[in-house]
């Protein structure tokens, strides 16, 4: 009986461990996948998804998505996007799909504006008196690259073109 209680134990601390482990062992995670689509500090709207074909998995038909894959290692990144007339979103990942900052237009505004930089580029960043928190969102990455997903709701199909319209006007480019 021991021995059946040690090997059910074991199984399970095994499977555990194994399902843990598997996002860092993915070879093919969405930061590889979506680096052989797109360039780095760029915006893309991705396509509708369809039943047979989407960019990413598990994508919702409600939303219209844009990615941008970031690249901190030559300069900070600025992120500006317009807020829809439902609900926009913007949510950074490492390039191990760990979320580590969310901002929605409910909390922002109209535009959603930030900068985008590692603890290195932050710590350079020169202190002036008349630039406060609030006129500078800054969001310190904890790695150098990684995944800016922007997602937009769309009400009704017939505004799907509006709200694309307003995503394309966002932007995702290395500040100087």
């Amino acid at each position: 009986m021991l021995f059946i209680a040690f090997s059910v134990v074991l199984g399970a601390i095994a499977h555990i461990v194994s399902i843990l482990a598997m996002p860092a062992l993915a070879e093919r995670n969405a930061y590889a996948r979506l680096s052989e689509l797109m360039d780095s500090n760029v915006l893309t709207l991705l396509p509708d998804p369809t039943p047979l074909e989407q960019t990413l998995p598990m994508t919702d038909p409600a939303f219209i998505s844009a990615i941008c894959l970031y690249d901190l290692s030559g300069a900070p990144l600025k992120v500006r996007v317009p807020a829809t007339a439902d609900y926009t979103s913007v949510s950074f990942y490492t390039s191990e799909a760990l979320a580590f900052y969310a901002l929605s237009d409910q909390a922002a505004g109209r535009v959603i504006e930030l900068d985008l930089m590692t603890s290195k580029q932050k710590a350079a960043l020169p202190e002036d008196e008349e630039i406060t928190a609030a006129d500078r969102l800054v969001i310190e990455s904890p790695s150098r690259e990684g995944i800016v997903a922007v997602r937009a709701f769309v009400r009704e199909r017939g505004m799907r073109e509006l709200v694309r319209r307003q995503l394309e006007a966002a932007t995702c480019t290395p500040s100087n």
